[in-house]
């Protein structure tokens, strides 16, 4: 059995907010990702509550440039569509209209090239002769990473994909 995962580790509350403080400066994090790590140092909810306003009050903390920077990241470098997007945004509890306004950021122009880009790409690695399976491969592939059905399939039957 390893010890060091069965033991908490207790910090005082001043300790945790210097810790916290680095945790946020480092990247950009939702209140929840912030929240479980006050827990997992043993703190009280009140404890807690006072250290994430402490960490709002002094911009270590900001729910809105959390939403935006993971909107961008997800998309620029991962290439994510904007349904991944949300799903990643709402499992990490950040409120829907602040998931609406990190949306914003993308720029669809370059939404629906990078689509475009995704499903080029993807087709030319594909070894599926029948027409209609490899369509329905593209379309499967771009559904998986969070694109929209409609757009999808608007590119395919456009033969925007060559």
């Amino acid at each position: 059995m390893d010890e060091g995962k069965s033991r908490k580790v207790k910090l005082t509350p001043n300790q945790a907010r210097l810790k916290l403080e680095s945790y946020c400066a480092y990247q950009e994090r939702a209140q929840q990702e912030v929240r479980s790590k006050l827990y997992e140092y043993g703190l009280y909810p009140n404890e807690v509550e006072q250290i994430i306003s402490e960490l709002i009050e002094n911009n270590f903390l900001n729910e809105e440039r959390f939403a935006k920077a993971y909107v961008s990241g997800k998309f620029k470098i991962k290439k994510w569509g904007k349904l991944k997007i949300v799903q990643g945004l709402k499992f990490k509890q950040v409120s829907s209209p602040l998931i609406k306004l990190a949306l914003k950021e993308i720029d669809l122009n370059e939404y629906y090239e990078t689509l475009s880009a995704i499903l080029t790409k993807k087709n030319n690695s594909l070894v599926e002769s029948d027409p209609f399976k490899r369509k329905n491969k593209l379309a499967q592939y771009a559904l998986s990473r969070g694109f929209e059905s409609n757009l999808v399939w608007e590119i395919l039957n456009n033969n925007a994909v060559d």
